[in-house]
């Protein structure tokens, strides 16, 4: 399978960068200073602001992986929501996998993580932002996509077997490394299609 991962030396994305190498799909590593990624066939300078390239690339890869976080250095998050509006309308026939935020997922009351009593003021802006970014998802028409938000705590750590959750939070921790054996064998075997899951540490 051809791979194109969008942040590719994140925490999360060189994770699933190198997952997927390991398991011998043939990456494309996209990062803004075009970082070299050991056993990706190719390594792209760009960012998702580049929509024209985005383009470009998803044209040319089976799934496209977006493991990039919205602004945290408190600039306006708008520009990064058009962007995932404007995505959401492509009709190009790879598969958009969203490395998505656990604050928008749900207690079983159905209150999203971000609106409770002390969720941490630090993260609220970038939870509502991907709060909105599944409904933008949730409304596209013919998008081959899916949403895989981690647990409400998520580092490197050791890789264990995990478990899966749908719109609830399926555990209090998962492994950075743990979070991407999930993200490939989703992006292997379809199983959340054009939904939003979770995964934790078993």
């Amino acid at each position: 399978m051809k791979i194109a991962v969008y942040g590719a030396t994140g925490m999360v994305g060189s994770r699933i960068a190198a997952e997927a190498i390991a398991r011998g799909h043939e990456v494309t590593a996209i990062t803004r200073s075009g970082t070299e990624v050991p056993g990706a066939v190719s390594t792209v300078a760009g960012n998702l602001s580049d929509l024209e390239n985005y383009t470009v690339i998803a044209s040319q890869n089976d799934a496209v992986v977006l493991s990039i976080p919205s602004p945290r250095d408190g600039s306006a998050h708008d520009e990064f929501r058009e962007l995932h509006d404007e995505i959401a309308e492509t009709s190009i026939p790879a598969r958009l996998f969203v490395v998505g935020g656990a604050g928008a997922t749900q207690t079983p009351d159905g209150v999203m993580l971000k609106d409770t009593e002390g969720f941490p003021a630090a993260y609220k802006a970038e939870a509502d932002t991907f709060a909105n970014v599944l409904l933008t998802y949730q409304s596209s028409s013919g998008l081959d996509w899916v949403m895989l938000a981690p647990a409400p705590a998520i580092a490197p750590g050791e890789r264990t077997e995990y478990v899966l959750g749908s719109n609830q939070p399926a555990g209090d921790f998962v492994s950075a490394d743990t979070f991407a054996a999930a993200a490939l064998d989703e992006l292997e075997s379809p199983k959340h299609r054009e939904q939003r899951f979770t995964v934790a540490n078993a």
